[in-house]
């Protein structure tokens, strides 16, 4: 076998030593060896191991074995020592599974190749067939130089992809296989957080609605919440989900700590800003105090939740205003002041800063929000693409501040996890070149550090992964990465995955649409999976438009441009 990559094998000779090798040798059993099982390429060698390093080795590959396990019928096997394809490796009585990195041509002879591979885990010898059972990530005992090289075929994948009894949903099929089914761990991912990164049209928001009907499929009373920027899931969670958007809503606008007031209402910078919110603070506050609830609590802050009219909050700063001793002139009074009137006056507002909305409905706001109890609709869509582009950063981060504040001050109950999924994520946790300083960026970076504490899972999805706060991707246990085009989001993605992984890293831009690679703590060991395909009631709207389609098509365009115009006045818009 030492002549491997350096000429063509001898494949009797290969034969041959691998049916005699001994127990703690490579190959099957000297007695199950039969004609029939020595005709098959899963028992013939492909290649030896020439270095071996910690994370990973370099091995040659046989060209002639790896053209004859083309023809092979299993998939497995005919892309053997292929980019992105799994080989094992015998060390002592276990069989090492490696992933192939790269390829290169041996320059010092004419048919060897040479590869690079990644450890991904190891197995035991099923000494009836010689397939792998037992398989665990990580290696204990490392292969010798020299060490020959088998195919991972379809039976051995099977195991190394069985499901070890956790709870799990199934979301489409390994490849190369055509029958291996695809599985996430529900704890293990959701316990550490995921990210969903793929680029425009690569299939994302179908993938993502996939993996949320499978979840809501095998946790029926669970709390999932999915901001939703441009309105795509409601199509397909109507039937399974609460869809709130600006007509049923309701945020009530004191639900908002003092932080997200000054975002809301207050419009200057610098000095100027610190002085505002000298003033907001206390009128806030003392708007706060005069409610009923406030006096029964005795003590309250400007961020406590405490309900107060509009109308009180405008009226303080007309006071302050009006004070022959305050320190300042009335113009930072007057600013705040006319921006409130802008929000209660402006029709775009009124899902939030509405006068209906001071009734004291905490506690019902947040059972509907995070379906409590769920109804059989364990999931609700937050459709924010109807919110004023000006308070959408706000309106995310009250909502997520719920669900942290919730988790914090509930940790005397029965623990209610709650997953919360942010679509577009790198505009909520911008990187430090974008970040705009925004109360939603905190939180959600709060979430991702401290959130499994207490019971919080955190879902990005993205297409701009390199746009994302640096650290906030490394916080997520769970990575599926469908194709990348841009090099930067590339890299970006590759810093963050496990060593093990690089392998099915280098594949990402070859990815077809709805494929992807999924690593971390979801999964055994990193596989590439091709989505399963989903029915169409349960697809988001988020198809593109055919050009050629509807620029042949004509009739009606006066009257929809009349309504469309309607529609844009009568919205404030």
């Amino acid at each position: 076998m030492t002549e491997m990559g350096h000429g063509n094998l001898d494949r009797r000779q290969a034969l041959d030593s691998a049916a005699t090798q001994s127990e703690g040798g490579a190959g099957v059993h000297p007695q199950t060896v039969t004609p029939a099982v020595l005709s098959d390429n899963a028992v013939q060698p492909i290649g030896v191991v020439v270095e071996v390093a910690g994370s990973g080795s370099q091995i040659a590959l046989d060209m002639q074995r790896l053209n004859e396990c083309m023809a092979d019928e299993d998939p497995s096997i005919a892309l053997a020592g292929q980019v992105g394809s799994q080989i094992k490796i015998r060390a002592g009585n276990a069989w090492l599974l490696a992933s192939v990195r790269n390829q290169r041509q041996d320059r010092r002879t004419g048919g060897g190749i040479i590869a690079d591979v990644d450890f991904l885990g190891e197995g035991m010898e099923e000494k009836a067939t010689g397939r792998v059972h037992g398989f665990r990530r990580g290696v204990t005992r490392f292969p010798i130089p020299g060490a020959k090289i088998y195919p991972a075929t379809t039976a051995d994948l099977r195991q190394i992809y069985a499901s070890d009894g956790r709870a799990s949903v199934q979301i489409g099929t390994v490849y190369p296989t055509r029958d291996i089914r695809a599985g996430l761990y529900i704890d293990a991912m959701l316990g550490k957080h995921f990210a969903l990164l793929g680029s425009t049209g690569t299939g994302k928001s179908t993938s993502a609605a996939l993996i949320l009907h499978r979840i809501c499929e095998a946790a029926p009373e669970g709390h999932v919440v999915m901001i939703d920027p441009h309105g795509e899931y409601a199509a397909a969670f109507r039937d399974t989900g609460m869809i709130l958007d600006v007509s049923n809503l309701q945020l009530p606008y004191w639900l908002m700590n003092f932080e997200e007031h000054c975002e809301a209402l207050l419009t200057t910078s610098g000095n100027e800003r610190q002085t505002d919110m000298d003033i907001l603070a206390k009128c806030l506050l003392r708007a706060r105090g005069k409610n009923r609830l406030a006096e029964t609590m005795g003590k309250i802050t400007v961020d406590s939740p405490i309900p107060y009219l509009l109308s009180d909050l405008s009226n303080e700063l007309q006071n302050e205003m009006g004070k022959l001793d305050k320190a300042t002139s009335s113009a930072p009074y007057m600013r705040i002041k006319s921006k409130l009137d802008e929000l209660k006056g402006d029709p775009r507002y009124q899902f939030m800063f509405s006068g209906m909305l001071v009734g004291d409905t905490m506690a019902e706001f947040i059972a509907k929000i995070f379906r409590m109890p769920g109804g059989g609709k364990p999931i609700s869509i937050i459709d924010v693409s109807g919110v004023p582009s000006d308070i959408t950063s706000t309106v995310v981060a009250v909502l997520s501040r719920l669900v942290f504040d919730f988790a914090i001050w509930g940790r005397e109950e029965k623990t209610r996890p709650i997953l919360l999924v942010c679509e577009e994520a790198h505009r909520y946790v911008p990187n430090e070149a974008n970040a705009d300083g925004s109360s939603v960026g905190s939180i959600l970076s709060r979430i991702a550090k401290e959130g499994r504490k207490y019971g919080i899972s955190l879902g990005l999805i993205t297409q701009r992964p390199s746009d994302l706060a640096e650290g906030v991707l490394s916080q997520c246990g769970t990575i599926i990465a469908m194709r990348l085009n841009n090099d930067r989001d590339q890299a970006f993605v590759k810093a963050a995955m496990p060593e093990g992984a690089r392998g099915f890293l280098d594949s990402i831009p070859a990815l077809r649409n709805r494929e992807c690679i999924i690593c971390g703590e979801g999964v055994a060991i990193p596989i590439r999976v091709s989505f399963d395909s989903l029915e169409e009631t349960k697809r988001p709207a988020s198809e593109d438009p055919s050009f050629v389609e509807l620029w042949n098509e004509s009739g009606g365009e006066e009257e929809a441009v009349q309504r469309v115009v309607r529609r844009w006045r009568s919205q404030g818009r």
